[in-house]
This record gives C-alpha cells, sequence and structure tokens, in this order.
C-alpha cells in the first residue's frame, strides 16, 4: 500500500481492491475526540436528576446492566432528553456546516439565513391554531423551513445564485418570520403564547420517544447524504468558474445541498426548538480544531453535540433547583462566537 504524506494530509492507494483515496490525521484524531467527549457528555447528561447517578451506572445501564431500578430511570425517563440533545446538535452542526461551505461564508448558518425562523413561525402557528404535539410538529416545522428556504433562493436567484446573496436575502427573511412569529405570539392566548415562548428559545425538558423518532429516521437518511456531497462541495469551494471547468453542476449541487441542510434543521428544531448560535459556532469550532480550509461536517455535527449537551448540562446546574432552556446558554456562549467572526470578516475584508 503505497502512502505518501503531504501538508498533514496521507494518500494511499491499494492494488486489491483498485482504491486510492487521501486522510487526514489530524481531522481523524480530531474527530476521535470530539466523538469520546460527545460520549461523555451523553452519560453526564443522563447521569443528572432528582436522583444522581454515576457514569459507570449510566453506561451499565445503557448496556442493559445493571439494577432494575436504574434502567428505568435511564432507559425510560432520562434517555429521550439526552438522546435529543444528541441528535439535536448533530443536526443542526452538520446543516451549519453545510451552508458555510456552500456559501464560503463562515457568517451562512439556518440562524442567520432565515430557515430556523422559518421553521419556526410554522410550529409557533401551529401552537397557536391548536395543531401542536406529535408529528404534526415535525411536518410544520419541515414544511416552514423548506418555504423559507424557497423565498430565500428565489429571492437571491439572478442568473444563478451565489453566497452572498443568499445569506442577505437570507437576513431579510429572518425578519420577516421573526415579525411573523411576534404577531402570532401578540394573536394567542395566554397559555399557548407561553407554550410558544418556551419552545422559541430552545429547549430539551420533557423530550418524549415520539418527538426523537422522526428526526433519528431524519439523520439516518440526510447524514449519508450529505456526506456523499461532500465531494462534489469541495469543488464549490474552488468558485463557481472552477468547478464548471471540473463538470460539477452548481446550481444542482446548491440545491442538494440546500434541501440537505433544510431538512437538518426542520427536523431539529421541531424537536427542540430554535438552539440559538449552534448552527453558527459548532462548524467554526470544528473548522479550528481541524485546521481544515472549510468546516467537516462529521467532526461539526459532532462539535454541536458536545455544545447542545454541555450547554443543557450547565442551564440544569447554573441555578438551584431550576431548569433554564439550554438555548438560553448556548445564546450565551455563542455570541460571543458571532462577534468574533465579524471582526474577522472586518479585518480581512470579506463583507461579512
Amino acid at each position: 500500500m503505497p502512502a505518501r504524506r503531504t501538508g498533514g494530509r496521507v494518500t494511499f492507494r491499494l492494488a486489491v481492491p483498485p482504491v486510492s483515496g487521501l486522510l487526514r490525521p489530524r481531522l481523524l484524531a480530531v474527530s476521535l475526540v470530539l466523538l469520546a467527549a460527545a460520549f461523555l457528555a451523553f452519560c453526564a447528561e443522563t447521569a443528572v436528576g432528582d436522583i444522581p447517578l454515576s457514569l459507570a451506572d449510566v453506561s451499565r445501564a445503557l448496556l442493559g446492566g445493571g439494577d432494575p431500578g436504574t434502567r428505568l430511570i435511564v432507559q425510560e425517563l432520562r434517555l429521550p432528553r439526552s438522546l435529543a440533545g444528541l441528535l439535536v446538535g448533530v443536526a443542526f452542526g452538520v446543516s451549519g456546516a453545510l451552508l458555510q461551505a456552500m456559501t464560503r461564508n463562515p457568517l451562512a448558518s439556518p440562524d442567520m439565513m432565515g430557515i430556523t425562523q422559518g421553521a419556526g413561525v410554522a410550529v409557533v402557528a401551529g401552537i397557536v391554531l391548536g395543531r401542536d404535539g406529535g408529528p404534526s410538529t415535525q411536518v410544520l416545522g419541515l414544511f416552514g423551513a423548506l418555504a423559507a428556504a424557497f423565498v430565500v433562493y428565489t429571492l437571491a436567484w439572478k442568473r444563478g445564485t451565489t453566497g452572498y446573496r443568499i445569506v442577505l436575502v437570507g437576513v431579510g427573511v429572518s425578519w420577516i418570520c421573526t415579525s411573523a412569529t411576534d404577531y402570532l405570539m401578540a394573536r394567542g392566548e395566554r397559555f399557548q403564547a407561553q407554550a410558544a415562548l418556551g419552545w422559541l428559545v430552545g429547549n430539551l425538558n420533557g423530550r418524549s420517544w415520539d418527538q426523537i423518532t422522526p428526526l433519528a429516521v431524519a439523520l439516518a437518511v440526510l447524514l449519508p447524504t450529505a456526506l456523499l456531497l461532500g465531494r462534489l462541495m469541495r469543488t464549490l469551494e474552488l468558485g463557481d468558474d472552477v468547478a464548471r471547468g471540473l463538470g460539477t453542476r452548481v446550481q444542482t449541487v446548491r440545491v442538494a445541498v440546500l434541501l440537505v441542510s433544510v431538512g437538518l434543521v426542520a427536523f431539529g428544531t421541531a424537536t427542540a426548538g430554535p438552539v440559538a448560535f449552534v448552527a453558527l459556532a459548532a462548524p467554526q469550532v470544528a473548522q479550528r480544531l481541524a485546521g481544515t480550509a472549510f468546516p467537516p461536517p462529521f467532526a461539526s455535527g459532532l462539535t454541536g453535540a458536545v455544545m447542545v449537551l454541555g450547554s443543557d448540562l450547565v442551564a440544569r446546574k447554573i441555578v438551584p433547583d431550576t431548569e433554564l432552556p439550554v438555548g438560553i446558554v448556548t445564546g450565551v456562549l455563542g455570541a460571543p462566537v458571532l462577534l468574533w467572526l465579524l471582526i474577522r470578516a472586518n479585518r480581512a475584508g470579506s463583507g461579512g
């Protein structure tokens, strides 16, 4: 197996079977560390509650061991919340990585481009009109996100689209959706407004298997698709003209990436609400850790999972006898990241 190392990358070629590829040792090492951190955060999240458990007890219960009482607490009462945090973090992280790579803009994320707000206004409309709960919430979130993405892409179209126009139009659409959400909140009854407000902040409390199952199915379909699109996206990172010269159908790939990203953020938002800044910050953190030119989707998803689970742990412990919504903590942590990205874009003169 001849192998050659150049610039932190290892190329290899096998004679039997005839396979060649490119390995990035740093990216692989970072992904393994993030995977271990996500599992540790998952176990720590499951261990927290009225009856504290050790990480060893949680690990045994997850594998079907331990006493029946511990298995009941872990598998039936606490596992849905922890699993929701893990899957939502992965969905938001991968979605943000796809959008930032597609637009070649570190500020591009579902939060900034109106996709999250589109899902939010649809779900809030369902709550105010009395049609929330169960699979209908997932359907409403998907419909709202797809509608917002369609409006953004249509308005940004001018003999094709560019990442810069998509981001600018997305900011405008996000504010329109935010205004529509505020109107629905003002129109609804007090109980409906409180329910919608608790969901809009981003919350993992009270998650059930009915809410998690659609997200898990969506991830099983969309994550492999996102990884398959990675090869084509690497040509987009070279610019539209170069990508066309290499035979890439730029607009087709861009639409496919947008649809996958929308699906991820729609199902994630329908499950836990629009958890702020995860889709924006996680890809940038993963990119800095991995030392890649653009956010790596797999590492970004793991970073998102660590962020959501870690933030929920902080939210449950920072105020005694009070469980804050996870979105409050991610918002506090994500706002400095946004300011840092804006300062970097301004210094680089990228117009971001």
